[in-house]
């Protein structure tokens, strides 16, 4: 496999030796996938690569961000306890866990972009039957569905990582946060606007709508060509090659397409290897880790502004917001979310862009390890002057900047785990990764609504330990993967 002047000097002891290859004739020039996609370099194909697969981040955000605006009229509706609301999201990533290695060993094997069709497919089927529930237990199942098919949308990140050459991907994959932060702000506003009117089953199928449309559009979208070559498909992948040099004007190297073939794809043991398995468990601590503290901040949101707490203390029902004193009121004593609610959420939501600048220079500059180890302990900072007694406005501040820089702390991890893995294991890690990380998910409600409820600071000192844990193992990362090209073999 012939290797390029930045991968030589980036190796960092990682070099990828394929026992398959053959040589090429004396005198052919070959070239890889790799030096293809650095050679054709980034063009039109990019831009409608990251639009399309970029879009699958706002299915993924409305169907995950639901649950946090319809808690509050489910909770009314079913006459629900605290630890019930909890595990409805609980059971979402519960789902996404179960599924998210299935999915993963399967995309290894069988191709990212049939398992990523197959995933839209499942979760809109599920998200729309999830509006007819005639029960508490009945949406609890339905959610679980939901969340195994939103699990297979990490194909889409990987897809693009595998066809972007390297010096953009610590550009690109950040900028995939903008589709984040819409579905957010999507769900936020349509939230705003249906719940009460037409009511929480049509804001989930109206949710539904995107990941539907986006269904017809991903037949523009290839299979990778390096996941071609792996499995020795090289027709496949010199054909998406040439198309993407057509699209983007570029020229093709010279030569033969010569990659070896490699029929050890998608083992869970691999991962184990005594090359990857310090850097893997280190990479599974640090995704539960954010993804608590993510997913903490979003419910812990939610709950302070549906118990409206200012310095830990809950105002009587109705007391602010003269149009929700009827709801406040209801039988079954809930609190739904008024005008001033909705707005408090979609500030701190575009929280989720307002480090994207910094943390895309952090990235690029900084390195990978570096960058991810300044934001979570700045994570684990902010959620301990959540403790502060504030006004509502300072309350709001402090979100927003969580919610910017748990939002970092994804997009780096993500990066990360998609470059220091090879093609051959590369969905599989993303997968048990993403797996693992929805523990860390499924722990959160309970802690941003069940044990906040009793004790606010002891809840929110949880959180920053958690962070604090997780920057030293970014900082301890055996691999920096800044400027190296993606492996393709073990």
């Amino acid at each position: 496999m012939a290797t390029g002047p930045k991968e030589a000097t980036n190796v960092i002891g990682l070099e990828e030796i394929c026992t398959e290859r053959q040589e090429p004739p004396k005198g052919q020039k070959t070239f890889t996938v790799e030096e293809a996609v650095e050679t054709i370099g980034f063009g039109r194909f990019h831009i409608a690569l990251f639009l399309i697969m970029g879009s699958t981040g706002v299915a993924e955000a409305m169907e995950i961000m639901l649950i946090a605006v319809v808690s509050p009229l489910i909770r009314c509706e079913w006459h629900l306890q605290d630890w019930q609301v909890a595990l409805v999201t609980t059971m979402v990533f519960f789902g996404y866990m179960i599924f998210s290695i299935v999915l993963g060993l399967l995309a290894d094997r069988y191709g990212r972009w049939k398992i990523l069709l197959l995933s839209f497919l499942w979760g809109a089927y599920f998200s729309l039957l999830t509006s007819f529930s005639p029960s508490y237990i009945w949406f609890v199942f339905l959610r679980a569905m939901v969340g195994g098919g939103v699990s297979g949308h990490a194909q889409g990140l990987i897809i693009k990582t595998e066809f972007l050459p390297t010096k953009y991907r610590g550009y690109m994959l950040p900028l995939s946060q903008v589709f984040w932060l819409a579905g957010s702000l999507l769900i936020i506003g349509l939230a705003s606007v249906v719940n009460p009117t037409i009511g929480w089953r049509w804001l989930i199928r109206i949710a539904s709508i995107p990941g539907i449309i986006l269904i017809l559009v991903f037949k523009f979208i290839p299979e990778s060509a390096r996941y071609n070559v792996s499995t020795g498909n090289n027709e496949a992948a010199l054909a998406t090659l040439q198309r993407i040099a057509r699209m983007n004007r570029a020229v093709m190297p010279e030569g033969v397409l010569r990659e070896p073939a490699n029929e050890r794809r998608g083992r869970f043991k691999d991962l184990m290897h005594p090359k990857y398995l310090r850097t893997t468990l280190q990479i599974w601590i640090i995704w539960l880790g954010i993804a608590f503290a993510y997913y903490g901040v979003i419910l812990a949101s939610a709950e302070l502004l549906e118990r409206d707490l200012v310095c830990g203390s809950p105002a009587a029902a109705g007391e602010e917001a003269g149009d929700d004193s009827e709801e406040s009121r209801s039988p079954c004593h809930c609190r739904l979310f008024g005008p001033s609610a909705y707005q408090t959420m979609i500030i701190s939501t575009v929280g989720e862009i307002a480090l994207n600048p910094l943390n895309i220079l952090g990235i690029n500059f900084l390195g990978r390890r570096l960058s991810l180890c300044i934001t979570m302990a700045c994570t684990a900072l902010f959620f301990l002057l959540l403790n502060i007694c504030t006004s509502s406005a300072g309350m709001t501040g402090f979100l927003f900047m969580l919610r910017a820089l748990v939002s970092a702390n994804f997009n780096t991890i993500y990066i990360y785990t998609a470059e220091v893995y090879p093609t051959t294991m590369r969905a599989l890690g993303m997968g048990t990764s993403g797996s693992l990380c929805r523990i860390g998910a499924m722990v959160a409600p309970f802690i941003s609504q069940v044990l906040m409820s009793a004790s606010f600071i002891g809840a929110l000192c949880l959180f920053a330990s958690v962070c604090v844990v997780c920057a030293i193992s970014a900082f301890t990362l055996p691999i920096e993967t800044k400027g190296r090209a993606l492996q393709v073999c073990m």
